[in-house]
């Protein structure tokens, strides 16, 4: 009805402006000059204003329809974009904690852990330290031939091979100093580091291998041409235990009263929901692993969601009106309306145990007859009371559980290759925009080259009057005359 009221409205216009422009000209060719420039204007403008009108106001609703449709696409995005960064630094999950902080630094693991636990780090994961004889210089020549690193275990005074790792040769020759074998150690890629360190007594090549025992190596040279200088590098446990500064060892720690080993200093499968970095030792000391309880955290969230949810719902309302919405019977509005109404019961942890929390629902949620949304606090602690470590893994950053949910539902909103979805109604509607933008244009152009006709035009008209009225008062100058010799 308001089109037909716009376009009633529009017609009257055009009549009016019309009728006066008429008025206007005829008026004019009474006197003795005519406004050619206003006349065409009216005119043009006369002739076209009702179908720019017409474009304007759906160019004006479509505007509309894409702020209001924006709006609740950007109200999606927030809300998982903040339920996000809340999972991923907030206190929404169990979270470890250590008293000695000294000892070890711990994080949450896959899943989620509870109780508390004992620590005891006897020994950190090292790796071997070896440094070469003493040189005058990082530019002094090493000798030529071929340098040799074998790995395996160092304890004892003595060398264990390891036969599943391949020695790696480094070839030398009279032009390399301590500076270039330092650099080809580190091209050969074999897991071990070297650099020049220069003390006060001259230039030592430090060599440096990977943490954990198996990663201990010696140095075995073959000098080109009896070369001594190279002979020099050579290095066994027996040989010289001034140059080891450094062994290659596992670290050693306890665990709730289980001894364990581990190659690194970090233990990702410490225990269940427990990751490990170990620090310092404790040896006789243990320290203690607890884990924070989220219960109160996940309620304040879950209010802080059901809030959320229902400013969504009111806008959503709003645009839908059955009179005054934008967005009334709109497709993307409408598959919106749906996700929401299936969103308590929708399965958010399908890999979830028999028994565990799965759904929204279980975590309180409830969809009330009018759309809104509320919390069922009962519920919810219930489920956390029954289930803390599931209610927890559902707060996770993880490929289930909340926030992999809205997420999922703010981009499935978002997709503009979804023509059900807002952002390719949105698409389509900026498609709509741009025809409409260039049929106006086209409009326009044809009302200015009907307004330079009608001025061309009108002023000829001009011309023509002009000459009709000298004619017109010579005339009358000339019975005027003839009548005044007659009496």
């Amino acid at each position: 009805m308001t089109t037909t009221s716009s376009t009633s409205s529009t017609s009257t216009t055009s009549a009016t402006s019309s009728s006066s422009a008429t008025a206007k000209l005829l008026a004019s060719l009474g006197s003795s000059t005519i406004d050619s420039s206003g006349l065409a204007e009216q005119l043009s403008a006369a002739q076209y204003a009702a179908r720019i009108d017409a474009v304007t106001a759906k160019q004006n609703k479509i505007t509309t329809q894409i702020s209001d449709a924006s709006t609740l696409k950007s109200m999606l995005s927030s809300l998982a974009s903040s339920l996000g960064t809340r999972v991923r630094e907030g206190d929404l999950a169990v979270t470890p904690t250590i008293t000695n902080s000294a000892v070890a630094t711990v994080s949450k693991g896959t899943f989620a852990g509870s109780g508390t636990s004992t620590l005891e780090v006897t020994q950190l994961a090292k790796g071997q330290t070896l440094v070469s004889p003493t040189l005058a210089s990082a530019a002094s020549a090493v000798g030529s031939g071929t340098f040799t690193l074998r790995f395996g275990t160092v304890a004892s005074g003595a060398f264990t091979a390891d036969a599943s790792r391949s020695q790696v040769d480094i070839t030398l020759t009279s032009s390399d100093t301590l500076t270039t074998l330092a650099q080809k150690i580190n091209a050969a890629g074999a897991g071990v580091s070297a650099y020049v360190a220069t003390g006060s007594g001259g230039a030592q090549l430090v060599i440096k291998g990977a943490d954990g025992a198996a990663n201990g190596f010696q140095i075995e040279t073959t000098p080109a041409d009896g070369d001594t200088t190279l002979s020099t590098f050579a290095w066994t446990p027996a040989s010289d235990a001034t140059r080891l500064k450094s062994t290659a060892t596992d670290a050693a720690y306890t665990l709730d009263g289980v001894a364990r080993t581990s190659t690194s200093n970090t233990i990702t499968d410490a225990a269940p929901g427990l990751t490990l970095k170990l620090t310092g030792t404790n040896a006789g000391s243990p320290t203690t692993i607890g884990f924070s309880d989220p219960s109160s955290a996940i309620q304040t969230a879950m209010t802080d969601l059901v809030d959320a949810l229902n400013q969504v719902v009111s806008t959503l309302t709003t645009d839908t009106d059955a009179t005054s919405g934008s967005l009334n019977n709109n497709a993307g509005a409408r598959s919106l309306r749906q996700t929401l109404t299936t969103l308590a019961s929708k399965v958010v942890m399908p890999n979830a145990a028999a028994g565990q929390p799965s759904t929204l629902s279980d975590l309180g949620l409830k969809i009330n007859r009018d759309g809104t949304f509320s919390l069922d606090t009962d519920v919810l602690s219930k489920t956390l009371a029954k289930s803390p470590d599931g209610v927890s893994a559902m707060f996770t950053n993880g490929l289930y559980g909340v926030y992999a949910t809205f997420d999922g539902i703010s981009r499935s909103v978002a997709s503009t290759a979804d023509p059900g979805s807002l952002g390719g109604v949105i698409a389509a509607l900026n498609t709509k925009q741009t025809t409409l933008a260039t049929q106006l244009s086209d409009l326009q152009t044809k009302q200015e080259t009907l307004r330079t006709q009608l001025v061309t035009r009108y002023a000829a008209l001009a011309t023509a009057v002009s000459s009709s009225q000298s004619t017109l008062t010579f005339l009358t100058n000339q019975i005027t005359a003839w009548n005044n010799k007659s009496s």
